[in-house]
């Protein structure tokens, strides 16, 4: 079955998946295998079937090449990320970094007024896949339901680009964004970032390098599952090795990518975790999922900004798999999960001091 799965192109093999989350919950179940239970943890149906499909087909986040890789996630993005939520406009545009421009796209919800807050948001994909395309839905979603404007960034990758092109393109368009608040249509002193995964590392490390320069600070940090720590291993990598979509290989592989010498990994820019002092760094929503390598390092990350003196509401999505922001289109459970934190983001964006704008001093 699992060949035949691979034989079918990307639209039938959208169609059978979204036919299998379509069917009774009992069926469903039966498909799935029995529940998952590790760690105190049971995993919910909707990412154990969605687990069991990706299996049949025989896609991996690191498979073959590199454009392989790139071109497995753009196909796949738009059936498990659902049809184009709307009425939601987005918008191409290009930002200045140093050595050229990178691409961004601002997605602004109809009917919004203008000056409106705005999130800054890096996609994931481990520094090496994944783009403005690959998140879109997710962004419209977040734009429509936190009723904001998001501005996607298409950071360059790994390993055409490695460390620190990453972090310093990160900090550029967030740079962007305040210096041209008035033609995107935003508040300057309402500006948040955000991103999953490698984009979760990017947009707290984009607060760290602000808070650290002295110019413009984000309000709001939305970090889903970020990585944080490169440089030690975690329990639950070992727990979370294979089979739970972001595998240890595939961990593997975009770190090589992405850092060229394996001591970088130490740095702050790399690893926030490891920075010495993040006081003063913004609000953070923090979700994690109980089933992903990177679940203990996000942890970890959320307790030490607590200790630091930073508000924090950290998630622990004990039933959720890595990746989780980008199947809205598939399964109830994803799309609640993001839902919330949509709901999260708009209420600390609306009730932040008036007398923090993003571009007060330290």
């Amino acid at each position: 079955m699992a060949k035949a799965m691979t034989r079918l192109p990307a639209k039938l093999q959208g169609a059978a998946m979204h036919a299998a989350f379509a069917l009774p919950e009992p069926v469903r179940r039966r498909i799935a295998g029995p529940p998952i239970r590790i760690d105190g943890n049971e995993l919910a149906l909707d990412a154990q079937l969605l687990l069991r499909l990706n299996k049949l087909t025989e896609v991996k986040l690191s498979a073959g090449s590199v454009t392989d890789a790139r071109r497995n996630v753009e196909t796949m993005s738009p059936v498990v990320g659902g049809r184009r939520i709307q009425p939601t406009h987005g918008r191409d545009l290009r930002i200045p970094v140093d050595g050229g421009t990178i691409p961004a796209r601002l997605y602004t919800p109809a009917g919004l007024a203008e000056g409106s807050p705005l999130l800054v948001y890096y996609h994931g994909g481990g520094f090496t896949i994944g783009s403005i395309d690959s998140h879109d839905n997710l962004c419209r979603f977040l734009a429509r339901n936190a009723e904001v404007r998001v501005l996607s960034v298409g950071y360059r990758l790994a390993p055409e680009t490695p460390f620190p092109t990453a972090p310093a393109d990160a900090l550029a368009a967030f740079e962007f964004a305040v210096r041209q608040a008035d033609e995107l249509g935003v508040d300057p002193s309402a500006i948040a970032v955000g991103g999953d995964s490698a984009g979760g590392n990017l947009a707290a490390v984009t607060s760290y390098q602000a808070l650290h320069s002295g110019g413009p600070r984000p309000v709001f940090q939305l970090l889903y599952y970020p990585a944080t720590d490169s440089a030690n291993r975690y329990r639950s990598q070992d727990l979370f090795l294979d089979g739970f979509f972001l595998t240890d290989e595939d961990m593997t592989w975009f770190t090589a990518n992405y850092l060229p010498d394996k001591e970088m990994a130490a740095d702050p820019l790399v690893s926030p975790l490891l920075a010495e002092d993040l006081r003063g760094l913004p609000p953070t929503y923090l979700a994690t999922a109980g089933f992903d390598p990177l679940r203990d390092e996000g942890q970890a990350y959320a307790a030490k900004l607590r200790e630091a003196g930073v508000a924090v509401v950290e998630h622990r999505l004990g039933d959720l798999i890595h990746g989780f922001v980008n199947f809205i289109g598939v399964g109830r459970r994803f799309r609640e999960a993001v839902a919330e934190s949509a709901g999260v983001l708009r209420a600390a964006l609306a009730l932040r001091p008036a007398t923090e704008p993003a571009t007060a001093e330290k």
